[in-house]
């Protein structure tokens, strides 16, 4: 859903002081009948109404309806084409249907068409040439939504230019604002941000607020489809907060239907679900169809990452039955691929293979890369499960190359977009100097032009060169933190893994002073529950118990996983006293985990061994030994306990570390 279509704050309206006002005033109005100005009152409510229901105050409303409530929009232009039939006007009857043709063009593409054709025979008479851009950008419109891409940008393209040559600058700002977000689509992200902010600008100095605002919601999107979710997510955030303040009911539903896109691309699953509610509460207030389908089709999305493809689908059917009201190809292509994921859970790999061949089919001709490169993979792992081998390896292969063209893309837009910025600058710097430049006489003017530009390609050339090579320094220290990460992080749980647990703690071993605990944490029977409820569920414990671990330690204690089920906590500066109780904690805490959506009403428990370090002593590997000998003394004793391993005066030798 995009800014064209489609804690929280419920959105609902204080107490209406509108009734606090029009008492005094209907008293007043009372008083003034008994005084006899009854015909005047009346004449003046008549002109205000007829102001009111006038063609050109209908179409303005209908300008700012198109922003709150698609649906007051379509019957303020509806009016107001019934009122222009007995005054015609076909500049106002133009921008009439022009509402009408983009309130149809996600809805009811045929409607979209019978007003396009209508605006074309009323162009020539028309006095505002700017017109004529709006019929383009309407086309375009219609055309992006069944998924031309192609042509639609040649329609925008067209618009651009017709609205640039007419000096029609609110014209101009709605065909950039169309092409930047097809741009931000295909991949086009520098080019994207200068159509999109250049029509934001043109917004505001039409007045023209809440078109402005659907603009930086545009500009968020192509945040995240560079890869700066983030960023997009915060912009995001501030945008709804304004849409909200101003009643924007209609495009706060759309914004958070984009955050929940951003907060999924982090993998806040929460957040992301959070966002979605709200986008689907507001849309069904408004009545919102393709609002509604793409909200459910997030919630699916949330539902399948989660691990329940059953949920997921009945979001999914619910989704599907609002998508048939619109004409959306891109929508109905990411149903089909949060299908064919849910199926693959569920092991129906035929159909499931069956409807991303579907939604590749529709991302390609939507030249969607980040959305092929996530088809790709999926239908790779399905036909690699149905013994497809090589129709997997295409699968796999194309998705990497996929995956690999929109990094290089992404990395690309990057150095484009700061050329772009650094360009405009320089430009008007330039600019600058040639107006100061123009008192000087025509010889002097001339050498001091020649040396001016000559010094400016250097300066040009020496600044993109640094700039370049800066970028690209940012971005290779970028990679090597991640994979550095990557090295030191268990991939399942998303704490630190054996080897920089066991790092951490031989630092603070060489630092010596107060004294070091380690707990060595074991969840009781827990190849149980891998063989009873399969290793998805096992997998699923494993990550609540640590997130409630990792809650459970206080600063700057630090949580590892061993490896299996086995965890580690090394508490610094923490005596043997202060250890036991913390780990006495943390094994209650676990006990109160509510795993019944999994385990039923089976309950996790832990058993917790303690080992506290001799100063300039110990070493890892006696710390680790004794930690080990009080964690089988907690098994022997029954599980479910805490025990400890006093240390001896001598440290013991080293043993080398254990595999996770």
């Amino acid at each position: 859903m995009d800014t064209r279509s489609p804690g929280q704050e419920d959105g609902t309206v204080p107490l209406p002081i509108l009734r606090r006002l029009t008492q005094p005033l209907t008293r007043r109005l009372l008083a003034g009948l008994f005084a006899g100005v009854l015909p005047l009152a009346g004449a003046a409510l008549g002109a205000a109404a007829s102001r009111e229901s006038s063609p050109q105050a209908l179409v303005e409303r209908a300008s700012v309806e198109v922003r709150i409530d698609p649906e007051a929009s379509r019957r303020e232009a509806e009016s107001a084409l019934a009122a222009l039939s007995a005054q015609p006007d076909p500049d106002l009857e133009i921008r009439a249907r022009l509402l009408l043709c983009d309130y149809y063009a996600e809805r009811d593409r045929s409607a979209a068409e019978e007003q396009i054709a209508a605006i074309t025979s009323l162009l020539p008479q028309a006095q505002r040439p700017g017109l004529r851009a709006g019929m383009l950008n309407c086309q375009g419109q219609s055309l992006e939504t069944i998924g031309a891409n192609l042509e639609a940008r040649d329609l925008y393209d067209q618009a651009v230019s017709a609205a640039g040559g007419a000096g029609d600058e609110q014209m101009l700002a709605e065909a950039l604002f169309s092409r930047g977000y097809l741009r931000g689509l295909s991949g086009e992200y520098a080019a994207a941000l200068n159509d999109l902010r250049r029509a934001q600008a043109l917004f505001e100095q039409q007045r023209m607020p809440q078109h402005a605002l659907a603009a930086l919601d545009s500009i968020a999107i192509v945040y995240n489809r560079m890869g700066d979710y983030a960023e997009a997510a915060q912009m995001l955030e501030r945008a709804i907060e304004a849409q909200h303040g101003a009643g924007l009911k209609r495009e706060e539903a759309v914004t958070w239907h984009n955050l929940g896109r951003a907060d999924e691309n982090l993998r806040r699953w929460n957040s992301a679900r959070s966002a979605y509610a709200s986008a689907l509460e507001l849309s069904t207030q408004l009545g919102y169809a393709r609002g509604q389908a793409y909200a459910l089709r997030g919630l699916a999305s949330v539902a399948d990452a989660e691990g329940d493809p059953n949920a997921a689908l009945e979001l999914l059917d619910r989704a599907e039955r609002f998508q048939q009201r619109t004409p959306d190809a891109r929508l109905l292509a990411q149903i089909d691929l949060v299908r064919g994921r849910a199926l693959h859970q569920l092991k129906q790999l035929r159909q499931s293979a069956a409807l991303l061949e579907q939604a590749l089919a529709l991302f390609r001709q939507a030249d969607s890369p980040g959305e092929l490169s996530s088809a790709y993979d999926e239908l790779a792992a399905v036909r690699a499960e149905l013994g497809d081998w090589r129709d997997a390896f295409d699968a796999r292969t194309l998705a990497q190359s996929t995956a690999t063209r929109l990094l290089r893309n992404q990395l690309d837009q990057r150095f484009a977009l700061l050329k772009v910025e650094f360009d405009t600058d320089l430009k008007e710097k330039r600019n600058a100097l040639l107006t100061r430049e123009n008192a000087a006489n025509e010889l002097a003017l001339a050498q001091q032009r020649k040396a001016s530009r000559l010094q400016t390609a250097v300066i040009v050339l020496t600044v993109l060169l640094l700039a370049m090579l800066a970028v690209l320094a940012v971005h290779q220290r970028r990679n090597s933190l991640r994979l550095r990460t990557l090295a030191m992080t268990d991939e399942l749980t998303g704490v630190s893994n054996r080897r920089a647990v066991l790092t951490g703690l031989a630092q603070l071993l060489r630092r010596g002073g107060s004294p070091i605990s380690i707990l060595i944490i074991d969840i009781d029977h827990f190849k149980t529950i891998n063989d009873r409820y399969g290793h998805l569920v096992g997998d699923e414990t494993l990550k609540i118990m640590t997130a409630n671990l990792r809650d459970t330690l206080p600063p700057p204690a630090f949580l590892g996983r061993l490896g299996g089920e086995e965890f580690a906590a090394v508490l610094p500066a923490t005596d043997l006293q202060r250890a036991r109780a913390t780990a006495e904690s943390l094994r209650e805490r676990v006990m109160l985990m509510d795993l019944s959506r999994w385990l039923g009403d089976r309950h996790l428990t832990v058993s917790i061994g303690i080992a506290t370090s001799i100063p300039a002593r110990d070493t890892i590997g006696s710390m680790l030994r004794r930690a080990d000998a009080a964690l089988y003394a907690a098994k022997d004793a029954g599980r479910n306990c805490v025990r400890c391993e006093a240390a001896t005066s001598e440290a013991a030798p080293e043993l080398a570390p254990r595999v996770a």
